[in-house]
């Protein structure tokens, strides 16, 4: 491992002289690709150099305890020696994981599509709970949400509703949450005092750039029509909404949110591009798939991940069996205690392939 970091530190200082190289900035395509380079290395080599220096720090003070004789300054030396040594576990821990391989995805934004599932009306208004929670969430974190497309329902709750997420390392925080959200509760319309169990899919793709994921015009197909609101009703006489159909693959997305339909076949591509991504990364990965997954899950949206129990006030998380008694804490969109055990246990996982 240390052979591997030391070489990363020295790449690291071969990148520094490069990114201040005016030949290299000349190259705006390839200085952008070392100032990348550059930074995704940094918080490891950082922390490598740390771990030099309390190691250094370490040799230094047992060689100071096998030549000191008075008693006092033997004990404040055995006390710096365990602290250095606890230091010393723990970056090597973290140093570790910033070895793992890392997600190519995880930097990028997030387009997360909310579908109701079984529940009816219920499944309905559960799906608009979700898509307050992730908003409240992007808005905590300082990111920017962007509505992409929405069908809702007659009570105000949503059929489907997708919307982009912008915001450094959006995919790295959010792509634990695709699968089955499970909902219990009683609904405001049972009078009998029923607990019903409804359901909402969620998938979270990262975002596609379009040299990810070139499109041949000639392969879609643009229908447009008028837009529709709440229950279905018209909103609008002129023909903004668009659907788009991938001839090859057969998927067809729409958008409607916008009263320009230019802007909404941009946003329409957008959730194109994204699932064509993730299909392409699938069939790729396919014949790897059972190794790909983890305890976390493999992010297939027919997985029951989460259930979110109102009579009882929790929120358990299938996958590492994490149940908190704080469900409406968790709906205003503070989410970051459960995200942060899925990383941990994702990151546990991959430590263990690699030890």
């Amino acid at each position: 491992m240390f052979d591997k970091l030391q070489a990363l530190e020295d790449r690291y200082e071969e990148l520094s002289q490069k990114v201040s190289d005016p030949e290299v900035i000349a190259d705006q395509n390839e200085w952008k690709k070392l100032v990348k380079a550059h930074a995704d290395m940094e918080d490891v080599v950082h922390i490598f150099r740390e771990y030099k220096k309390a190691q250094e720090e370490f040799e230094e003070a047992q060689q100071m305890l096998k030549e000191t004789l008075d008693d006092d300054f033997r004990e404040l030396v055995e006390i710096e020696i365990e602290e250095l040594k606890e230091k010393l576990e723990e970056m090597n821990g973290e140093l570790k994981i910033l070895l793992l391989p890392k997600d190519p995805n995880d930097e990028k934004n997030v387009i997360v599509e909310i579908r109701a599932g079984t529940g009816g009306d219920e499944a309905g208004l559960f799906a608009g709970d979700l898509f307050k929670m992730y908003s409240r969430y992007a808005e905590k974190r300082g990111w920017r949400l962007e509505m992409l497309d929405a069908h809702f329902t007659d009570l105000g709750g949503f059929k489907e509703v997708i919307f982009l997420i912008e915001g450094k390392g959006a995919f790295s925080r959010l792509k634990f949450e695709s699968g089955v959200h499970r909902v219990q509760r009683v609904p405001d319309t049972e009078g009998s005092g029923r607990i019903h169990t409804s359901a909402a899919t969620v998938a979270v793709l990262p975002e596609a750039e379009e040299v990810e994921v070139d499109i041949n015009p000639n392969d879609i197909r643009v229908d447009v029509f008028c837009a529709s609101g709440h229950g279905g009703q018209s909103v609008n006489t002129t023909q903004s909404a668009v659907r788009i159909t991938h001839l090859p693959s057969g998927l067809v997305v729409s958008c409607q949110d916008e009263k320009s339909q230019i802007k909404n076949k941009d946003k329409a591509m957008k959730v194109l591009r994204a699932r064509l991504l993730e299909k392409y990364q699938q069939e790729q990965h396919g014949e790897v798939a059972s190794v790909r997954k983890t305890m976390v899950g493999s992010g297939d949206r027919s997985e029951r991940i989460r259930t979110y129990n109102f009579p009882q006030g929790r929120v358990t998380d299938h996958r590492i069996g994490l149940t908190l008694h704080k469900l409406e804490w968790i709906l205003e969109g503070n989410i970051d205690e459960i995200i942060d055990a899925l990383v941990t246990t994702d990151q546990a996982e991959k430590l263990k392939k690699v030890d």
